[in-house]
């Protein structure tokens, strides 16, 4: 069965390259136009973090579909970082560090990577065995993407290696909880 992911389209936290998690930002302006700008392949089910930024998405790339709100593929919340942008941080010595561990030190005040991937790789195939068969978008995250393709993908590979822009992602099969990326939209 195929599976599409889709990351939601630019906001202005995005646009100022900050950490936004739990941040309920809505589609800028620019965000809007790319999305409509591009081709996305056809979903029969469509699958959305509660977020405005991704229902936002959903509803433009798939107008006609009823979506399926999933709050446990939310992205990661970013604590003492949170709407902050890297120049906003530079300087902050725990930032650094973080930094220097290559992000695997939890954020200050934050959710602890390990709860995250557990949250959204457990939402994940929950959902994929509900409605195996059919081909299934997930308009979601960047970090929600990037910590599911780590835990069930067969390239392996580690959570930054599945980094993906605003409004691009990765069309995979799945089968015997696994993904097999096929192609990057």
């Amino acid at each position: 069965m195929k599976i599409i992911f889709i990351r939601h389209g630019k906001t202005q936290g995005n646009l100022r390259g900050a950490y936004i998690g739990r941040t309920d930002e809505e589609l800028c302006l620019e965000g809007i136009a790319e999305i409509k700008s591009k081709k996305y392949p056809l979903a029969d089910v469509v699958i959305a973090s509660p977020m405005k930024r991704c229902l936002q998405t959903a509803d433009i790339i798939y107008p006609d579909a009823k979506k399926i709100i999933c709050n446990d593929l939310r992205e990661c919340d970013f604590g003492d970082f949170e709407g902050k942008s890297y120049s906003e941080l530079n300087g902050d010595d725990y930032y650094q560090k973080w930094i220097d561990s290559f992000g695997s030190l939890p954020f200050p005040n934050g959710e602890p990577h390990e709860n995250f991937t557990e949250r959204c790789c457990g939402a994940f195939e929950r959902l994929a065995d509900e409605y195996f068969g059919s081909d299934i978008a997930f308009v979601v995250h960047g970090g929600t993407i990037m910590a599911v393709l780590e835990g069930f993908s067969v390239e392996g590979g580690g959570f930054y290696d599945f980094g993906v822009k605003n409004g691009c992602g990765y069309i995979a099969e799945y089968s015997d909880k696994r993904l097999c990326i096929t192609e990057h939209i």
